[in-house]
């Protein structure tokens, strides 16, 4: 499984001022709603129950919502950089300012366990996230997030 798989370039988002965890939770869905086709009203719940069962907030600015939705058909990512960083209860307390999302049909089992360690992992590498920080462009945030994956693929 690679990053490219789970999120396309135009999933990639430069977010302004959000106020709220569940307005992010809301763009985040209407962004998933119109690229995979999901019911957003259904994957804003999703999100909050999720994050009712504790926060998603992973620590050093950067969140991994996470949610099964029923009708998806693989697992899809929503990614947002957030021009203003957002209090989201965070495991150290900081505001996030990185958002990767995670959508998964409601059965998909080890495949959303998988693509959310493979998120994971992406995310705690200091260096792209620094990049990631350091551009507004969604094309190159998107370029940032699936490098090295021809070299791995080769």
């Amino acid at each position: 499984m690679q990053i490219s798989r789970l999120v396309t370039p135009a999933a990639v988002r430069v977010m302004g001022h959000l106020t709220s965890k569940k307005r992010l939770f809301q763009d985040l869905a209407d962004v998933a709603a119109a690229l995979y086709g999901i019911d957003a009203a259904q994957a804003v719940d999703a999100l909050q129950e999720r994050e009712s069962l504790g926060p998603t907030g992973v620590g050093q600015g950067i969140a991994l919502p996470h949610a099964r939705i029923d009708g998806l058909e693989r697992v899809a990512g929503v990614f947002f950089r957030l021009e203003k960083p957002l209090d989201f209860a965070s495991v150290d307390r900081q505001p996030v300012d990185l958002v990767f999302a995670l959508f998964a049909p409601r059965d998909s089992g080890v495949e959303h366990l998988k693509a959310l360690a493979l998120v994971s992992r992406t995310m705690r590498d200091a260096s792209r996230c620094t990049k990631l920080r350091a551009n507004s462009d969604p094309v190159a945030l998107h370029a940032i997030l699936t490098e090295g994956e021809a070299s791995k693929a080769a």
